[in-house]
């Protein structure tokens, strides 16, 4: 593992929020990984209010090495800002920045300078692709950038990618953790033996299906706010008759996200934030991918069950799930299914985590 100590730089990490707030999340942990080794980042983003409870203080500097300052990036003619260059510049899942930032806050170096990088961190996926464009240059050709380099740099679940975000010493955390004491701190259920189930979803189609399973028929659902909080009231009546209930959640920090994901038996996960942290709590999951209008999600779900080693359940049930073909959803396995996540956990510790290879590439190519 990479335990190499490198120089403290200055970081600008921009973030488009589209929806759902992944973006953001996947952003702010990246800082976070950054700065609690010794980096200094300023985190942009056109959208920084969800970091109120995402991050609570984080937009009044109550980060060391972080500081959060909003993007204009609706406004083609504002000014870029009068600040210190940095060494390193991210523009995180393609987000296009204006010629005229990207030129103030990294202008041309001297000779004898180390070379500013200017990275494009892409979308997480287990297709081929990853491992081929992973660390590639793309030269600007034309106009007011000409002449300068970006760098492709891919999360991936394979050691010729970039790795996943991994905190220093969160597996120590999760040895640690105490699901009855941290159920109970939270007011929830913390006694009994009936299945815990985060959901944190989409809208799937299948909810009113997976409520009758009668693996879950006395779960307790713990239910984050918004879509997922949504999707459930509409799917809650086909529980009628069960012994199942129902915990609505507030927003909660990311540290807390996590706990709640090691405190559940079954994890429900969208996108790519809550994917990752699911196979880092090592509980049974579902991913819920984001769909996309061509359909182009399926190939990427298939890609990722190819390479979570899949048993035909678990693989079938993320088919139905994600409705990729239409067919009874299969019976929950909760232990077969937990298991492979821990066989896939495993692998994935031991390769470096996207923090320490992002510096390893900055150090070599400066």
């Amino acid at each position: 593992m990479n335990c190499q100590h490198h120089p403290a730089l200055n970081w600008d990490i921009f973030c488009h929020v589209i929806d759902n707030w992944g973006d953001l999340g996947v952003c702010w942990r990246l800082a976070s990984n950054l700065a609690a080794r010794g980096q200094r980042v300023r985190l942009w983003t056109d959208q920084p209010e969800p970091l109120d409870w995402m991050a609570p203080g984080a937009r009044s500097g109550a980060y060391s090495g972080i500081e959060v300052r909003h993007w204009p990036r609706s406004d083609p003619a504002a000014p870029p800002p009068a600040l210190p260059a940095s060494d390193v510049l991210i523009a995180a899942f393609g987000c296009e920045l204006a010629p005229a930032w990207v030129a103030a806050l990294q202008p041309e170096a001297t000779t004898d300078a180390p070379r500013r990088l200017w990275l494009n961190l892409e979308y997480l996926s287990a297709e081929a692709y990853v491992e081929r464009c992973h660390r590639l240059a793309s030269p600007v050709m034309s106009g007011p950038l000409a002449g300068r380099t970006q760098w492709f740099f891919y999360p991936g679940f394979t050691p010729a990618t970039g790795g996943l975000l991994r905190e220093p010493g969160l597996m120590a955390q999760r040895a640690a953790f105490e699901r009855g004491a941290w159920l109970r701190g939270q007011g929830l259920p913390a006694e009994g033996d009936a299945p815990r189930v985060t959901l944190f979803c989409y809208e799937p189609a299948r909810l009113p299906e997976l409520l009758r399973d009668p693996a879950l028929r006395a779960a307790h659902w713990l239910v984050a706010p918004g879509r997922p909080a949504a999707a459930l009231e509409l799917a809650w009546p086909a529980a009628a008759g069960l012994e199942a209930q129902r915990h609505a959640l507030p927003h909660v920090a990311q540290p807390e996200f996590d706990r709640l994901l090691w405190a559940s038996d079954l994890n429900l996960v969208r996108g790519e934030d809550s994917l990752v942290r699911a196979l880092w709590a090592g509980q049974a999951f579902i991913w819920h991918i984001y769909p996309q209008h061509d359909d182009a999600h399926h190939l990427k779900l298939e890609a990722f069950l190819d390479w979570l080693d899949a048993p035909p359940s678990l693989r079938a049930f993320h088919r139905v799930w994600n409705g990729v073909i239409d067919a009874p959803l299969p019976p929950i396995d909760l232990a077969g299914w937990q298991a492979c996540a821990l066989a896939a956990r495993d692998r994935l510790l031991r390769q470096d985590d996207l923090a320490s290879q992002l510096l390893g590439f900055v150090a070599e190519k400066r």
